[in-house]
């Protein structure tokens, strides 16, 4: 009797001490899949803001939209590539003066830090290729004086580095808000600096 009532105890409690397996750090840590290995894809509204157009050094706003394609390198780092696509023209305020981007390319290598367990800020430098052009309507008028010596091809030199910083917040699982900010390029023809903000959406897998 005193041997039949252990094993009867051993056999109903077996399946808690299974979950009880299940539930722990190391098994969770298996299940769940490092960030070390994951990939991630993201699509963002982008305002583009042209600054110190000209020598009346005038700003102007521009929008695109843009994709996002990267992978993380470890736990804190990762590498990008993104595309974009202008969908509206900066206009130059008081003038004929109008500066697109047709289409952008960066390559981007970051950090990421976690703020809690459901947010990140994160920094990134990189390189862009763009191409884009500038129109000048009405050239003889008083008010593009300042624009004339613009060539049609914007910007002069299609290469330039870029920089971001930004904050990200899981909203479900693996998919997140993201807000950012950073530069663009910077033409070293015109000398007009461009820089980007952005808000959408990036999911992990």
């Amino acid at each position: 009797m005193t041997k039949v009532v252990p094993t009867a105890l051993r056999s109903a409690l077996a399946p808690f001490f299974f979950c009880a397996l299940l539930a722990s750090p190391q098994a969770l840590a298996q299940e769940t899949t490092p960030r070390a290995d994951k990939h991630y894809i993201g699509l963002l509204a982008t305002a583009i803001n042209h600054r110190t157009i000209g020598p009346a050094a005038e700003r102007a706003w521009g929008s695109a939209a843009t994709l996002v394609v990267g992978g993380h390198i470890t736990d804190l780092f990762h590498a990008e590539l993104r595309a974009g696509g202008g969908y509206k023209d900066a206009e130059v305020p008081d003038s004929d003066f109008t500066l697109a981007v047709d289409y952008f390319a960066s390559w981007y290598i970051g950090m990421h830090y976690p703020l809690g367990e459901y947010a990140n800020i994160y920094g990134q430098f990189g390189f862009s290729y763009i191409h884009g052009e500038a129109t000048l309507e009405n050239p003889e008028a008083d008010r593009n004086v300042f624009y004339r010596s613009f060539g049609e091809e914007f910007p002069d030199s299609g290469f330039s580095t870029s920089w971001l910083a930004g904050l990200d917040i899981e909203v479900m699982d693996d998919t997140f808000l993201v807000f950012e900010g950073g530069k663009l390029f910077e033409d070293t023809g015109s000398e007009v600096n461009s820089f980007q903000f952005s808000g959408g959406l990036r999911y992990e897998f």
